[in-house]
């Protein structure tokens, strides 16, 4: 049975009525949301329980799995392609073994004609916790407190996947059908490579627009910076501590070579665009690990060390690893302190992705606004900021040319100690995305069988 042509928006139409959809929808969508949060948190209760540091991601995207075909998605698994890496530009270089791990899309088709696309995206996978005893509560342990939720991941950000699927979930129960293809994107390698959201353009997903809910703060990411992420390993010359002067710390070449790369990023900074003008520091330079020496009463032969630098939106990622290099290069050439080193052994594992800007003015982010200022409840306006860091954005953005938002709610700590997200905030964020998705993918009235 056709519906009625006055029960049908199309994408247009929904966008003009009040600037967004009919008063009463808005409502309706609004209640569907709180009237399911409690169930909504329970279930990032259970995703932040589900520890999911790389390589073990499996179970948490078991019960992402089984909640897409409850709700009758149709639901694609797939791992990551090792044969493309080094092939495909989307991907990042790197070595680690993902075959128990996979890429979790769930899908659900255009309800009628008229609506536009959308991709609602977020990653499972966590960074490590350091020390647990320096945590509040047990890392793993979804832990509420007053309008927090702490733990590994909350923020990081099982709360913006969260709030995808009960976004979705508020449309139906609203009784409101989307005439856009929706996507439900759970992907893994986010916090390393973006193998992960590369491995969904690789199968053939695109939309005419995706929405990311990193953890903004209720902003929406205008521009984020290029990244590399690099492993340099670097020779000393072992001696026992009786002939030191004959030895050559490994260690303290590494130091040496860090203060070199310190320059480095200095000189990067001073490049910045006038878009960056108010970005602390948008290289960030990041030495994340670092491993040496064989034994404790030797002088090191070796030492190894891993990191992370950006670069601007616009510049080429190899254009960029060719500077890297060669500034290297010069340093062990040039440095009284470094003479006779061996040069650096640099790998490059990890992200290597270019920037990419927002153009102002998209009708996706005009739409994210007026939700936002809906769901907030004051009419509070939109605000952009430039991000500092990868993000999976920047790989649909670049290489599945999309309408790349990042828009998502207000956490701390986030690859910290302690990490925990508002309560609150993710009602409201719950509330933007769908009402975005009502407005961007058009709507339509389910009429109800008697």
């Amino acid at each position: 049975m056709n519906e009625p042509t006055s029960l049908r928006h199309s994408a247009k139409e929904v966008a003009l009525d009040t600037g967004l959809l009919a008063p009463a929808d808005i409502e309706r969508i609004i209640q569907a949301v709180e009237a399911r949060f409690d169930e909504q948190i329970e279930f990032l209760t259970q995703l932040v329980r589900a520890d999911s540091l790389r390589g073990n991601e499996a179970g948490v995207q078991k019960i992402i799995s089984a909640a897409l075909a409850s709700r009758g998605y149709d639901v694609r698994s797939f791992a990551i392609d090792p044969a493309r890496i080094g092939v495909d530009p989307a991907f990042s270089p790197t070595k680690f073994d993902l075959k128990d791990s996979s890429v979790v899309v769930g899908l659900k088709p255009a309800s009628g004609e008229g609506g536009r696309s959308l991709a609602l995206n977020a990653h499972v996978d966590v960074v490590p916790v350091g020390t647990s005893a320096r945590w509040k509560y047990a890392p793993f342990s979804a832990t509420r407190d007053g309008d927090w939720l702490y733990g590994r991941g909350a923020g990081d950000m099982k709360a913006g996947l969260a709030a995808n699927l009960f976004a979705l979930d508020a449309l139906a129960t609203a009784g409101l059908d989307l005439l856009g293809e929706v996507q439900f994107q759970s992907v893994i390698e986010e916090e390393i490579t973006g193998n992960g959201s590369a491995m969904v353009l690789a199968e053939g997903f695109r939309a005419d627009a995706v929405l990311i809910p990193e953890p903004t703060g209720e902003q929406v990411v205008s521009a984020n910076t290029g990244i590399m992420k690099f492993t340099i390993t670097v020779q000393g010359v072992p001696a026992h501590p009786f002939q030191v002067a004959k030895g050559r710390s490994a260690i303290d070449i590494a130091f040496r070579t860090i203060e070199h790369l310190r320059q480095l990023e200095q000189e990067w900074i001073e490049e910045r665009p006038s878009d960056f003008a108010d970005v602390d520091n948008p290289i960030a330079l990041t030495i994340g690990t670092i491993s040496g020496g064989e034994w404790i009463a030797s002088v090191p032969s070796e030492c190894r060390f891993e990191g992370r630098i950006g670069f601007y939106p616009g510049d080429k990622a190899e254009t960029r690893v060719e500077s890297f290099e060669s500034f290297l290069r010069k340093a062990f050439l040039n440095d009284p302190e470094l003479e006779g080193c061996p040069e650096p052994y640099i790998e490059w594992l990890g992200a290597k992705q270019g920037g990419y800007v927002l153009a102002e003015g998209s009708e996706a982010e005009l739409l994210l606004a007026k939700a936002h200022s809906f769901a907030d409840g004051s009419g509070t306006e939109l605000q952009r900021f430039i991000m500092p860091c990868y993000l999976d954005s920047a790989v649909f953005a670049l290489h599945g040319n999309m309408t790349s938002l990042v828009y998502g709610p207000v956490a701390e700590n986030i690859h910290a100690t302690d990490e925990r997200v508002s309560i609150p905030s993710l009602l409201r964020v719950t509330k933007t995305i769908a009402l975005f998705a009502a407005a961007w993918c058009g709507v339509k009235h389910r009429v109800e069988q008697g």
